[in-house]
């Protein structure tokens, strides 16, 4: 999972406005780097003026992913991912980062500032932060938790079957499960049992 660009652009009428971008262009070969940059640039602010006001949606361009996030007032965010990266955490870290930039940069500067101009520093750091989406976003961190939890729980279940103990023996060995409880787990593999030889 990789982000590539993030981008703050003001949706102007008649064309789009780069206000700032950051970049994590490592995983390109050192002498694309420029045009790679150039391009996503290029489809950031293509991607927003075709987009409506009040608006989030998601392009795909070959095996990146741009999520873009426009506005009511015209201040928009796009991510360039790759297809794995979470679509939620994208939006999720847009309205974050347009929230914060709304805050600091005075609207009236939005149509005719550039990215030399703004003063806004935080657009490197949400992008690195971002990059492991787990770390970032809580609601992905504890999912993560939750699967993993899965995985150990069915695992230990595994381990105990394989050293000789059956299910059945501790069913009837339980002091938690009444009699009635028991009767029924055995009615139930019983049941089960016929299906099993088929």
């Amino acid at each position: 999972m990789k982000l590539y660009s993030l981008s703050v652009i003001y949706k102007g009428s008649t064309k789009a406005n780069l206000l700032k971008a950051a970049y994590d262009l490592s995983s390109f070969n050192f002498f694309q780097r420029s045009s790679v940059q150039e391009f996503m640039t290029f489809t950031s602010a293509l991607i927003v003026e075709r987009t409506s006001q009040g608006t989030c949606a998601s392009v795909k361009e070959q095996e990146y992913l741009c999520h873009v996030y426009v506005r009511n007032d015209n201040l928009s965010g796009v991510v360039i991912a790759d297809n794995d990266y979470p679509q939620r955490v994208c939006f999720t870290l847009l309205d974050k980062v347009l929230e914060e930039f709304s805050r600091q940069v005075d609207s009236i500067d939005w149509p005719t500032a550039n990215p030399e101009t703004v003063n806004y520093k935080a657009l490197d750091i949400h992008l690195s932060k971002y990059q492991n989406p787990r770390e970032a976003d809580a609601m992905t961190k504890v999912q993560a938790e939750l699967d993993e939890t899965k995985i150990i729980l069915h695992n230990t279940m595994e381990s105990l079957l394989e050293r000789g103990e059956k299910l059945d023996d501790l069913v009837a060995k339980s002091e938690h499960l009444g009699n009635q409880s028991k009767t029924f787990y055995k009615t139930a593999r019983k049941q089960n049992s016929c299906c099993e030889i088929m």
